[in-house]
């Protein structure tokens, strides 16, 4: 059972043209806690005809919702935030309970998605165009920027509140339309962002949301209509490629941000209390789920041994349990087949000649737990050196000098996130500009917020999120020649 204080949060339905709806099938899905394994709500399970519902919507809304100034599109945003941060405890339960994570963290996701909606609703004011200095007096060179149009945002189940405001706040500020489809595994936390959305005054056919569990039909639907100018993406790589190939048809603008693989980097210089607070921080923050954790631990041989004493010191400590437990440090994986594929990832380690010292065993509690634990010795030729763990498990790897270590971590085709500890400013520049990365965290891994531009290289993506570069992703560049002036 939900315990809301504002019961009207808790949404089992598809949120099309302004209002709630079932599945035209009439068919649902059920939404577990992964901590108990308790169904907490049976969701409308939408598939591409429900999906072009919502973008007939979208495309509806279009022209009122782009030919409002900023300033007025910017009062809703505003007043949404202002709703999102009130509903703050509220949103939070409903992200932990459908996806697991500490209530502290749910909380700080709140607020986290709230500044991108807060940040857009400002910057779209600043989206400046150009005079360009003319070939002949007998013309003016102008450049303005329009909204591109509808936008079919997917988005993960790892911060079902963050990553959707992170594409709503850009797409709704400067003047386009959106159809969003959550993950299957947490839509609750999107559908209550839609009650506040709808109680802001966002107009109905601006944002909509498609809930279900045929993510290919949904995916297909949008990439394959006309009406849908952009798509934006947050998830794994293999599912981003398949999105790129079908967008191909229609040439479609798109942002894709998907899979890392991010190495952290100690030195013999690193300050070492610093260096393993911070991998503990971004390796075990979500249980180890995020796209931008430390994967791969690389601790310089000078520092090896004592780094690996005081990280397996501090992480035998992590409480594991439910997220709405206060002691909670650790909370449940988000599936038993993601379960899986931590502990495969590890035994396969261990079988290779990686050393356990902390962890390892999961539990028959019930739930989707894996323990915090620590490996040590392993090699780039592991799996668990080249793939994603998602999983609260720190894989450490020994190297030598700069160079190798350099070359360790860019052995790698995700190019999302990377973090280095050193106090040498020389190696600051050089392993800074050296990484292969989008993002690079230097003494410190708490590198996102909503004013810095989010996004990889190589097979981590496309695009960026988040700051003023966000902005231009959901813009069109018009030239306008005015000629017939002499």
């Amino acid at each position: 059972m939900i315990s809301l204080r504002e019961p009207s949060l808790l949404k089992d339905q598809c949120f099309i043209d302004g209002q709630w709806c079932d599945a035209h099938s009439g068919k649902t899905f059920s939404v577990a806690n992964p901590a108990t394994e308790e169904v907490l709500a049976h969701v409308a399970d939408g598939d591409a005809v429900d999906a072009d519902r919502a973008i007939v919507a979208a495309s509806r809304a279009l022209p009122g919702w782009r030919s409002l100034t900023a300033r007025e599109r910017a009062r809703c945003l505003h007043r949404w935030f202002e709703l999102i941060m009130s509903h703050q405890e509220d949103l939070a339960l409903l992200m932990t309970l459908e996806q697991g994570k500490p209530l502290s963290e749910a909380r700080g996701e709140i607020a986290y998605a709230a500044s991108f909606v807060q940040w857009f609703a400002e910057e779209a004011k600043r989206v400046y165009g150009d005079v360009i200095p003319t070939t002949g007096n007998d013309r003016r060179l102008l450049v303005i920027k329009q909204p591109v149009g509808v936008v079919a945002a997917i988005t993960p189940w790892n911060f079902p509140s963050a990553m959707l405001a992170r594409k709503l706040g850009p797409a709704l500020a400067v003047g386009c339309t959106v159809v969003a489809k959550p993950a299957s595994e947490t839509p609750l936390s999107a559908l209550a962002l839609m009650v506040l959305a709808r109680e802001a005054g966002i107009p109905a056919g601006v944002v909509n949301v498609v809930t279900g569990t045929d993510a290919r039909g949904i995916g297909e639907a949008f990439t394959g209509s006309p009406d849908v100018a952009k798509i934006t993406f947050t998830g794994s790589t293999a599912v981003g490629k398949q999105l790129l190939r079908a967008s191909a048809e229609t040439v479609k603008k798109v942002s894709m941000e998907l899979g890392g693989n991010a190495p952290v980097l100690v030195f013999d210089d690193a300050d070492i209390e610093r260096a393993v607070a911070g991998t503990i921080a971004s390796k075990y923050r979500n249980a180890g789920q995020t796209c931008i954790c430390a994967n791969r631990i690389l601790v310089q041989s000078g520092v090896h041994d004592r780094f690996v004493a005081a990280l397996n010191a501090q992480v035998s400590k992590l409480a594991v349990g439910n997220g709405l437990d206060n002691r909670t440090q650790i909370g449940p994986l988000i599936s038993e087949r993601a379960v899986s594929k931590v502990r495969k990832l590890v035994d396969d380690a261990v079988a290779r000649g990686a050393s356990m010292l902390t962890g390892g065993s999961v539990p028959g509690t019930g739930g989707y737990f894996y323990p915090p634990t620590v490996i040590t010795d392993t090699r780039e030729e592991m799996a668990i050196f080249q793939e994603e763990i998602f999983g609260p498990v720190s894989a450490v790897t020994r190297f030598d000098s700069e160079a190798d270590g350099l070359r360790l971590a860019n052995n790698t085709r995700a190019g999302l996130a990377a973090y280095f500890y050193t106090r040498d400013i020389g190696r600051i520049w050089r392993v800074a500009e050296g990484l292969a990365y989008g993002m690079v965290g230097v003494n410190e891994v708490a590198i996102s917020n909503e004013v810095i531009p989010f996004g990889g290289v190589k097979e981590s993506g496309i695009g960026r999120e988040g700051s003023r570069y966000g902005v231009d992703d959901y813009l069109d560049i018009k030239h306008i020649c005015l000629g017939g002036l002499s």
